[in-house]
């Protein structure tokens, strides 16, 4: 199955909080978690700078899974990627991950970074399958992430940064 992934539209924003919602309920699990905290409206998410993509089954399909990528200086950030439970290991993930770096090489970037749990499967071991390798926060908006991480306790597992060079893939 091919998934199609393209920008997200304002009848696509109200799903976004749902479809994070949906694959947090994982995490919670994982982590023996109750009452995680509830995901963002996606009209939040995109009243922020970059951009948002989406992915379905078939163009113009509901959207399954989303992309939110912030325009911080230094590149790009990965700062959401969730996929409905019920849809996983089909290639959504990963047709956004691919998508994310297209628009942000299309923008200018020479890089897209996020921040991820290291010892959960679908997180830091399925972005190095895409390319991503851990790196350590160097601008002021990564280090500040950081902190609001330890401030929010996100501590329920190990977090790593990763990183990926747009500009040694372009010149492969």
């Amino acid at each position: 199955m091919k998934t199609s992934v393209r920008r997200a539209t304002d009848e696509d924003l109200v799903l976004l909080q749902e479809i994070e919602d949906e694959a947090d309920e994982l995490f919670a699990s994982i982590f023996s978690i109750s009452g995680w905290r509830p995901a963002p409206p996606g009209i939040e998410r995109s009243q922020q700078p970059g951009f948002i993509l989406v992915a379905s089954d078939k163009p113009g399909s509901e959207p399954v899974g989303f992309a939110h990528v912030l325009g911080i200086p230094g590149g790009d950030h990965l700062e959401q990627l969730s996929v409905s439970p019920s849809m996983t290991r089909r290639g959504h993930g990963r047709g956004l991950v691919e998508a994310v770096k297209g628009e942000s090489g299309r923008r200018g970037c020479n890089r897209i970074t996020l921040r991820t749990y290291a010892d959960v499967p679908w997180n830091a071991p399925f972005y190095a399958s895409c390319g991503f390798v851990e790196c350590a926060p160097d601008t002021d908006f990564l280090r500040d992430l950081l902190n609001a991480e330890q401030q929010r306790g996100l501590k329920y597992g190990r977090r790593v940064q990763m990183g990926f060079d747009l500009s040694d893939s372009q010149s492969r």
